[in-house]
């Protein structure tokens, strides 16, 4: 069992949590995963580490509510356990010798920018972050990344309400255009990643994505998780989650990720039925 020893809301729908995992902390590097279950019965499901303390032995993911599994997240807190969390897996992100660099946060993905962020700033690397979000009430660790020596935090909104009325391409763009990076990074949803892509591929600047495909077990076996890269079939659970983007099937991705799309609002809908207390 992991117990829960850190719990809070960050927005109406998006949780941060911390659990007691000293092993996995030991290991953990920016830009990998941890697999969780929530007890014998649940379903796996794959969530990035958005921070870990190797001397204090825990580590930290958020999420967003949006399924059964995630309902019933949300709902435990400190004093109550997890029944597995395995991890560090996947690929940890490249950091080192990158120059000038952007790295792109997009909604829940902007939980992995921020040990990514901290992880390059480390390196060397001259770091700006450009933050994306649908509006303020959605923005999240603002305070976390204004505490690291980065070059410019730039926020951006969709309606305008905190930052610059803009998507995140637009700032990236402008960063590209002016010659102020060397390489970039995007961490969200899939069309947000795909369109970060597709300004930084004609421009000229490299960009990595950091994928989120359907996970089953996170090791490669089970093959839910393949993409295609570059005309290969690659697995997001081992070879990545990071891939060159300029090289990345964005239909295929997408395509996949709604493959249990009417299955998951299914499961969703009959475990509000069973627990009168979600609303």
């Amino acid at each position: 069992m992991f117990p829960i020893v850190h719990a809070r809301q960050l927005s109406d729908a998006v949780f941060e949590m911390g659990v007691h995992a000293p092993a996995i902390a030991r290991k953990a590097h920016a830009g990998q995963f941890l697999m969780l279950r929530i007890d014998e019965d649940g379903e796996r499901i794959p969530l990035t580490f958005s921070d870990w303390s190797a001397d204090e032995g825990w580590i930290r993911f958020i999420f967003m509510r949006v399924g059964k599994t995630t309902h019933q997240l949300s709902h435990l807190g400190v004093g109550d356990s997890l029944a597995d969390v395995v991890g560090p897996l996947g690929v940890p992100t490249h950091v080192e010798g990158l120059g000038r660099v952007a790295v792109v946060g997009g909604g829940v993905g902007t939980a992995v920018a921020y040990p990514v962020a901290r992880a390059m700033v480390a390196a060397g690397n001259e770091v700006t972050v450009i933050v994306g979000a649908r509006n303020a009430d959605l923005l999240i660790l603002e305070d976390e990344f204004r505490a690291l020596p980065i070059k410019e935090l730039i926020i951006c909104t969709d309606d305008g309400s905190a930052g610059r009325k803009d998507l995140v391409t637009a700032p990236l763009k402008e960063l590209c255009e002016s010659g102020a990076i060397d390489h970039s990074m995007a961490i969200g949803p899939a069309i947000m990643m795909k369109f970060c892509v597709a300004t930084t591929k004609e421009l000229g600047v490299p960009c990595v994505v950091s994928l989120n495909p359907i996970m089953v077990d996170g090791t490669g076996m089970c093959g839910a998780c393949r993409c295609s890269v570059g005309g290969e079939t690659k697995f997001g659970c081992v070879d990545g989650p990071d891939f060159d983007g300029h090289q990345v099937d964005f239909e295929e991705l997408m395509s996949r990720q709604r493959v249990y799309n009417d299955d998951e609002r299914l499961a969703d809908a009959e475990y509000h039925k069973e627990c009168s207390c979600h609303s």
